[in-house]
């Protein structure tokens, strides 16, 4: 898989825009967390759906950044955590073991 690495509150504008025409991924990553370890490496061996761009948060590094996703997309802060964005909004989200790349497909639909 190819992440687009979330590094910066001015990506999140870019993010919201391009939600526009296609749904936009968010995963919220501690590199301190087996559980955000194993979520990943489940994402990244299933089948990525061409439609949604993946965007990378690397939360220990980029604190600020994910404290703003929570603000900007009214969600409660977890990790691991997905968000899915369409139309500038979250349209789906999940946490931990729940995440799971059918679901996002499924949400996406």
């Amino acid at each position: 898989m190819n992440w687009i690495p979330l590094q910066s509150e001015t990506q999140l504008q870019e993010i919201r825009e391009r939600s526009a025409g296609r749904p936009q991924l968010i995963f919220k990553h501690s590199t301190r967390c087996s559980t955000s370890a194993v979520v990943k490496g489940r994402l990244e061996r299933g089948e990525k759906p061409q439609a949604i761009d993946f965007y990378y948060l690397d939360l220990i590094n980029y604190r600020p950044v994910s404290n703003k996703v929570a603000d900007l997309f009214r969600i409660d802060h977890e990790s691991p955590q997905v968000l899915l964005i369409r139309d500038g909004q979250c349209i789906y989200d999940e946490s931990h073991m729940g995440i799971t790349m059918a679901d996002i497909v499924d949400a996406a639909a």
